[in-house]
């Protein structure tokens, strides 16, 4: 971009920025009633909800908040582009995205969207798309080269179902065909690609077992009226095959000494599980806190009391917000500060790992910040508006 064009977007995005969410509310069904198959790629609940519509808005204004200072946006970058590539989306469907934006953006401004201002915009969205496709390309090609790595779909068949719990069902993926121990990083997830009712569905699900396994596990909560959830937990029997993206994603485990505290809520618990499993041979110290509404619906705990036993490296505490009469947990109601305090070291020398519903995570995250843990050590992932964390 040139500095004209720069100048142009900074004077311009202090008026964009409150009209971000009508933008993105003539983007997506502009978008979907003139490419019409770009819809598949787009989780439709979100979309009716609204959630990653201001999601998107957000991350556009960011941008253009940055454009001169673009290494501030190294985050959200690859929170987006991990998400693409979990999805399929590549360089040709750029085009369709840059067409259907600017015009929003053009519709939503009005007469004040003139020649010279839109071709400001023009210019940063292509900035912005050049970015996203020349990393979204480097992550197809380490996904490729990984051992069992691939690039796009892969054909698995479901192996296995174990139920974990009353909402929660693990589901044992194998590669039909290829290399089956498959590596990634403890946290990742992976795209499935459904066909349900004569209609494709994509949805991500964290990777709940450590890398390096025959295959790959997730383990799904049952959502009310969630289409791929019920589908999975009524519908996909083993011996049933379906496509599979490569494992993406940023929320992952960092590779230090520091006291590892995993601290999580419902199916949450998923990534944080495929962690523990990855450092608990190892001497590093790792706090398990888990927040569920019960024991009937609390899953993994019997693996993690079995490795609690068998190591000492290990503390774990389980809350329950409504616990029933044989149920056993360390405190009941909610996950409060007093507890994290009597866990944490007294530097706060952690790597602080967080995930859940999003009341909890915002819960969580005012912890974090008043137990003055390091920001660069906290970790959470978190697909909505990052705004309502905070």
């Amino acid at each position: 971009m040139n500095q004209q064009y720069i100048d142009i977007v900074k004077a311009t995005t202090p008026v964009v920025e409150p009209l971000a969410r009508d933008i993105t509310e003539h983007f997506y069904p502009l978008m979907f009633e003139r490419y019409p198959a770009v819809k598949d790629y787009f989780n439709q609940s979100h979309q009716e909800v609204g959630s990653q519509r201001q999601a998107v808005a957000n991350a556009f204004i960011t941008y253009a908040k940055n454009i001169e200072r673009l290494d501030q946006l190294g985050d959200t970058v690859a929170l987006i582009a991990h998400k693409h590539c979990s999805l399929g989306i590549l360089p040709e469907h750029y085009p369709i995205i840059g067409e259907c934006l600017l015009e929003a953006i053009a519709h939503v401004l009005g007469k004040s969207a003139n020649e010279e201002i839109m071709a400001a915009w023009t210019a940063a969205f292509n900035q912005l798309a050049d970015i996203l496709i020349s990393i979204e390309s480097n992550l197809y090609k380490e996904n490729h080269e990984r051992m069992g790595g691939w690039r796009g779909e892969r054909r698995f068949r479901l192996a296995r179902k174990v139920i974990e719990s009353e909402v929660i069902t693990s589901f044992y993926l194998l590669p039909e065909e290829g290399e089956s121990r498959i590596d990634f990083l403890p946290g990742q997830y992976i795209g499935l690609m459904l066909e349900i009712e004569g209609r494709v569905h994509r949805r991500n699900y964290s990777l709940s077992a450590r890398p390096g396994l025959e295959g790959l596990r997730i383990s799904v909560k049952r959502e009310l009226n969630g289409v791929v959830s019920n589908y999975l937990h009524d519908h996909l029997h083993e011996g049933d095959s379906l496509l599979v993206g490569a494992p993406c994603g940023e929320f992952v485990l960092e590779n230090n000494d520091r006291p590892l505290v995993l601290v999580t809520g419902g199916v949450g618990i998923t990534p944080a599980i495929s962690m523990l499993d990855t450092v608990i041979d190892s001497a590093r110290e790792v706090i398990f806190v888990h927040a569920a509404i019960n024991g009937r619906v609390h899953a993994f705990r019997r693996h993690v009391e079995a490795l609690a036993v068998e190591h000492p490296n290990l503390k774990t505490r389980f809350i329950y917000a409504e616990p029933e009469a044989d149920d056993h947990c360390d405190a009941s109601g909610y996950l409060k500060e007093e507890l994290l305090v009597a866990l944490l070291p007294d530097d706060r020398d952690v790597d602080f790992y967080f995930l859940g519903p999003t009341p909890f995570m915002k819960a969580v995250n005012r912890m974090a910040e008043n137990l003055a843990i390091p920001p660069q050590q906290i970790h959470y992932e978190f697909f909505g508006p990052l705004e309502v964390l905070n």
